[in-house]
């Protein structure tokens, strides 16, 4: 006879330190900031979201099935060559993607799409501490000088990061994010180019400097990561052999898959982007009311699926 199951598969519980919670399979906090941007899916490819600023110079895709989940360029205009590009892989928190995306929101809604102008297209800065300060003000210290490198640590030598010092061409890895331990369902990675403002590296930092935790499954924790989050209970666990009442997570999945639905319904025409724009630079607390508009694990597979990849 099998034995029945643990009733705290499903148990939702507050993870700390938040940047070894990994993905909760969504990328709802992420494109929550720009919930109010031209929503793209693209069910025949490899990216299968794929979310814009109105005048498309911003680029956030969504691709489910790739160790690279998230992938964001910033170009001078529609058709122009990404002058910068940020990736985060399928471990990294949703809530860190968001700490890009929300600096990209408020640098667009005070820039002038039709002036070029914004600071997402800024030179980054000459001082490599510039990019990292948020993780040197919250205590995480500086390793051994290397040639052409500095290394950040986490007081906890989970996370860090690596400032390449000797950039190469737009393309080069300037900036590495990582938290976990090395392996394919560990180790969260973001990785900025070389030409990425410093003050969005910065913001994305931030996030992974703060010390709030995050809501997950208890599932959702790769069991090698048990032994180094804290995991708090944050509501009784859920039974598999009978109904539930819906948790404040369950809310927030129907919510966004109703957004979605209603969101793909809506044609937007060129004379609504325009309007968008012109919005966006005088209503930027919009954006603190934006509800998220992301596809939900049930309508995505698994990035875990994927075939593996060697992680650094």
């Amino acid at each position: 006879m099998s034995a029945l199951p643990d009733p705290s598969h499903h148990e939702e519980v507050l993870v700390s330190p938040m940047y070894l919670a990994g993905s909760n399979g969504t990328g709802d906090a992420g494109f929550a900031p720009v919930a109010h941007w031209p929503h793209h899916y693209l069910d025949d490819g490899p990216c299968q979201l794929l979310v814009t600023s109105p005048d498309q110079r911003i680029r956030i895709g969504w691709f489910g099935d790739d160790f690279e989940l998230w992938r964001i360029t910033v170009a001078e205009d529609a058709v122009a060559t990404p002058r910068w590009t940020a990736t985060f892989n399928h471990v990294t928190p949703a809530e860190i993607v968001a700490g890009l995306t929300t600096a990209l929101a408020q640098d667009y809604a005070a820039s002038d799409p039709y002036e070029n102008n914004g600071r997402f297209l800024a030179d980054p800065s000459l001082y490599w501490a510039d990019a990292v300060q948020p993780l040197l003000d919250a205590g995480w210290r500086r390793g051994a000088a290397k040639y052409g490198t500095v290394e950040v640590t986490a007081p906890d030598g989970l996370a860090g990061v690596e400032i390449h010092t000797l950039r190469g061409g737009r393309d080069a890895e300037a900036v590495v994010l990582w938290a976990g331990p090395r392996g394919w369902g560990t180790r969260a990675e973001v990785v900025f180019t070389a030409r990425t403002p410093s003050h969005l590296i910065a913001a994305t930092a931030a996030v992974m400097a703060g010390s709030a935790p995050v809501v997950r499954e208890r599932h959702m924790i790769h069991r090698e990561m048990e032994p180094l989050v804290t995991l708090t209970p944050v509501g009784p666990a859920a039974d598999p052999r009978g109904s539930r009442s819906p948790t404040p997570l369950d809310v927030r999945r129907t919510a966004v898959t109703e957004a979605v639905r209603r969101a793909a319904c809506v044609p937007r025409p060129a004379a609504d982007l325009r309007v968008m724009a012109a919005q966006s630079r005088t209503t930027s607390s919009a954006q603190k009311r934006s509800s998220t508009l992301a596809p939900t694990a049930a309508a995505r597979p698994s990035a875990a699926s994927s075939a593996p990849r060697h992680s650094r």
